[in-house]
């Protein structure tokens, strides 16, 4: 729809204060980067870039050179002559990235431009992606499911769910204070661990209780004994960075059976399976391997929890709810 291909049912696409909701593709200045590149297999590297300026009218003398501009900036300058089958998968992705940006654009569009790299090279892309916004100072749409990309190149995230928008907002923030359950355990690696909880209200404060968790009150708000009168089971959200190796008996803790200690070499991922067969991971930074018996205590923050109703959306103690 932003780029003129799709018609929206309703509503307005708006590009730089103007309505473009009506214009036809080629008058929005937009450019856009396939998932699979689309590069001419027929046409060598320099004629695939300079295409835009092709069907603009341009002169042959001033595509080239503008196409060698671009293609040097993205270090394949010395590949012009070659045809996409004879460059790997990360220079045609920076072929396709140089055809986008040969034209300047009001808007840049990418559709999971880095799905068909490796491991390595996808790292690598996803740095000079990063890189070229920041220097460029481009505005550009990113459609991604590696939320690891989105938290990396991102500006403002748009988290959507069954085609719905459920959080919109800054990369730390919805790292932070995901809105829904959803967000919670899309966003981070490992995701945030949610623990179903049974949860009553007494002395003005919240309690809280499932197997194998240990927990003081926590201080009633508004926004509780809403989500309370709507359903007496919560969830209970937290981080596998805010999880600790606790003593048994302590407080604020949850218990189980050791299932996974991975050693990753800066950090342990301990992962314990508690007896409803759910399974809870802390990441534990260091780079010693870390000793465990059988059975295992994690312990936590308060300041640390987070707290879902019985629809999956965060509880917010000062009564303002994340879209």
């Amino acid at each position: 729809m932003i780029s003129g291909l799709e018609t929206p049912t309703s509503g307005q696409v708006m590009i730089g204060g103007k309505d473009v909701t009506g214009f036809h593709p080629k008058d929005r200045q937009i450019s856009m980067v396939f998932q699979d590149y689309a590069l001419y297999p027929h046409m060598n590297l320099a004629d695939n870039i300079a295409y835009p300026l092709k069907v603009r009218g341009e002169s042959v003398a001033k595509r080239h050179d503008r196409a060698r501009e671009v293609a040097d900036v993205l270090k394949i300058g010395h590949l012009l002559d070659r045809l996409p089958s004879q460059i790997s998968g990360g220079q045609q992705q920076r072929t396709s990235l140089a055809r986008a940006l040969v034209y300047p654009s009001q808007v840049y569009l990418f559709d999971e431009p880095l799905s068909n790299l490796d491991a390595k090279l996808r790292l690598e892309a996803r740095g000079f992606l990063n890189h070229l916004q920041r220097d460029m100072g481009m505005t550009a749409v990113y459609v991604t499911h590696d939320q690891a990309e989105a938290m990396a190149l991102a500006t403002r995230i748009a988290v959507m769910d069954q085609g719905r928008i459920v959080q919109y907002d800054s990369p730390i923030e919805i790292y932070r204070r995901p809105a829904t359950t959803f967000v919670a355990n899309f966003v981070g690696n490992p995701p945030m661990n949610l623990v179903p909880v049974e949860a009553t209200q007494g002395d003005g404060q919240l309690k809280l209780s499932a197997d194998g968790l240990t927990l003081g009150g926590l201080p009633m708000s508004a926004d509780i004994a809403t989500a309370l009168a709507a359903g007496k089971t919560l969830t209970l959200g937290i981080r596998p960075e805010h999880l600790a190796i606790a003593e048994t008996g302590a407080l604020n803790t949850l218990n189980g059976e050791l299932f996974a200690n991975e050693n990753m070499g800066p950090e342990s991922l301990v992962t314990i399976e508690r007896q409803d067969g759910s399974r809870v991971t802390a990441r534990i930074f260091t780079d010693d391997h870390i000793a465990l018996d059988k059975s295992v205590t994690l312990g936590f923050s308060r300041e640390h929890v987070h707290l879902f109703d019985n629809t999956g959306n965060r509880i917010v103690e000062d009564g303002e709810r994340a879209l």
